[in-house]
């Protein structure tokens, strides 16, 4: 796979200067030099590989929620369950996912700790693997070729997938539990705050869990957090853009579960889990492509191409510190 141009490491400078950076590329100028970033570093395969594990990682998580709900008895959590994924993943996506849930009601709780235990397993391990892939796809954003050793690079992903898989469950909750389903818990004043407040706080952790990617994945010392700001706000929208337009398109389309059958539900989940993995990595590329700007380079390249056309430069793997100015 290919690999941009290397962005020299930023030290020492503060967020006016990212924003002055900013204001004098231009935010335009900026998101066209960051897709074609995205494009030289391979970034939409890398966005394909996270989306299969993001996938499984929703399905190996909704096993172990069956199992939990199994486990706690009785109907009220499975509903949350089943309302929150729902809510979080659109159309068939959704449905798709909470088809497990009435599995496991029509089956009874013969197998609710295996469930529990198997789908807890499979969805740590699922995002411990899709969290070394997104460490290896923001590399190549950065132009750095070489990923951290395996036991380090796992290690940290394992991290994350608790960390930052804690953080995203919670955002998903907040955004898709909505009126109907506090109600069954509450009435009254907390479901009115609750309802003003849901959305804001669901962005909040979404933007978070973001942010804690784009600082902590990539093998080099990342700049401060008003240097990613950007990139991860882009991210966030992209985000909600994606999910709020399939869901409309899920809802007004009826061709599309006439045309995929049975597989409707899989084919959104895939489709939705590409989307956002796109975007994921396109607001990663807008943080890199903002600090190469301010080292002057405005124009992304393949360094591989690179190397090709000139034979005698060997291009560097390692950022080199610049300080500031």
């Amino acid at each position: 796979m290919s690999t941009a141009s290397v962005v020299p490491e930023t030290r020492g400078l503060s967020g006016e200067d990212a924003w002055a950076t900013l204001r004098r590329t231009g935010r335009r100028r900026l998101l066209v030099d960051a897709f074609g970033r995205m494009r030289v570093s391979d970034g939409f395969s890398h966005a394909r590989s996270l989306a299969f594990m993001t996938s499984l990682v929703a399905v190996q998580g909704v096993i172990a929620m069956v199992g939990l709900a199994s486990a706690i008895g009785g109907s009220g959590f499975s509903d949350v369950v089943a309302s929150t994924v729902r809510g979080a993943v659109p159309g068939p996506a959704g449905q798709a996912l909470t088809a497990a849930l009435s599995h496991a009601h029509a089956n009874g709780s013969r197998h609710q700790y295996a469930a529990l235990v198997f789908g807890t397993i499979g969805t740590l391990v699922t995002a411990t693997t899709a969290f070394g892939q997104l460490e290896r796809g923001l590399n190549r954003l950065y132009g750095v070729e070489q990923d951290r050793p395996s036991i380090q690079k796992y290690g940290r992903a394992f991290v994350l997938a608790i960390t930052v898989g804690t953080t995203v469950a919670l955002a998903f909750v907040s955004l898709a539990l909505g009126r109907d389903v506090l109600v069954k818990v509450a009435a009254g004043a907390p479901s009115t705050i609750w309802n003003g407040v849901r959305w804001p706080a669901g962005l909040v952790l979404i933007g978070a869990a973001v942010t804690i990617l784009l600082r902590t994945c990539p093998r080099r010392m990342q700049p401060r957090l008003s240097w990613l700001a950007f990139g991860s706000g882009i991210a966030v929208t992209g985000w909600v853009v994606v999910t709020v337009a399939l869901g409309i398109f899920f809802r007004a389309s009826r061709s599309f579960g006439q045309t995929y059958g049975p597989l409707a539900g899989m084919v959104a989940l895939m489709l939705w889990a590409m989307l956002a993995a796109m975007v994921l990595i396109y607001g990663a590329a807008v943080a890199a492509q903002l600090e190469a700007v301010r080292h002057g380079d405005s124009q992304p390249q393949d360094v591989e191409k690179v190397a090709e056309s000139e034979p005698d430069s060997q291009p560097s793997n390692v950022p080199h510190p610049v300080g500031a100015t």
